[in-house]
């Protein structure tokens, strides 16, 4: 029930009880091995995106960038949603991450990032392009979104699932369990795996804890670093 709330599916959790919390947390950023979750490279990175809109109504180009955007940039599709045109810099080629689309009271609301962790995340050159192109889509205008839907409104994870069949892609394509938020889980790791140091990661991801960004590390990098094995360190608590 609290991943239908998550999924926009309903506006509250009817069994909702106590002592849940903390158990569904770590369910939800996969504490234990996020790594598990993450695509393989940027050719299965690009074959899901495609077949995705493929799969979409007249095949709208926005998911695939979505899905682009929201891996390389180790994102919540919420976040993604949130990103406007100003939000960019491309002298720098940075995204400043200050704000995501959540539900709320009437519908679909923008509020401050989770945690309320405003954070700066570097874009890199594997999407530079694609966001050159969708600032040129809304006509550079500074307080356009820069991802919405067919319809120009906002997006969530359940609308992304929906629009693009995404359950029945990912089984097509092997990946059975995969989730929109293991996009972010690809890019955490991707970073992870090139070399960016752990206490940078820790930001980008915007997460509390650097034991949790650890998880996000290769067993042989920890082991070479000389740091605790994630697993047997204690849980803090999730992005």
């Amino acid at each position: 029930m609290e991943q239908a709330v998550r999924d926009g599916l309903i506006d509250f959790n009817p069994s909702r009880m106590s002592g849940w919390q903390r158990l569904y947390k770590k369910a939800e950023d996969e504490l234990d091995d996020p790594r598990s979750l993450a695509l393989a490279d940027w050719d299965a990175l690009d074959e899901l995106a495609n077949a995705l809109v493929e799969r979409s109504h007249k095949h709208y180009r926005g998911w695939g960038d979505i899905v682009r955007f929201a891996a390389c940039a180790s994102a919540r599709i919420g976040e993604v949603s949130g990103v406007r045109v100003k939000d960019i810099n491309r002298f720098d080629w940075t995204w400043d991450l200050c704000r995501q689309t959540t539900t709320g009271p009437g519908g679909l609301i923008d509020k401050g990032t989770k945690g309320k962790r405003r954070r700066t995340v570097p874009i890199i050159d594997e999407i530079r392009d694609l966001v050159n192109w969708r600032i040129t889509v809304v006509g550079n205008d500074p307080m356009a979104r820069l991802f919405t839907g067919p319809r120009g409104g906002r997006i969530t994870t359940a609308i992304l699932r929906d629009a693009t069949r995404w359950d029945e892609v990912v089984v097509n394509l092997g990946y059975e369990h995969l989730r929109r938020h293991d996009l972010r889980h690809t890019g955490l790791t991707w970073l992870a795996d090139a070399g960016v140091p752990i206490h940078v990661l820790q930001k980008i991801a915007g997460h509390g804890h650097i034991t949790t960004t650890q998880r996000y590390l290769h067993p042989d990098k920890l082991h070479r670093e000389g740091r605790p094995d994630p697993q047997q360190a204690p849980v803090g608590r999730p992005a």
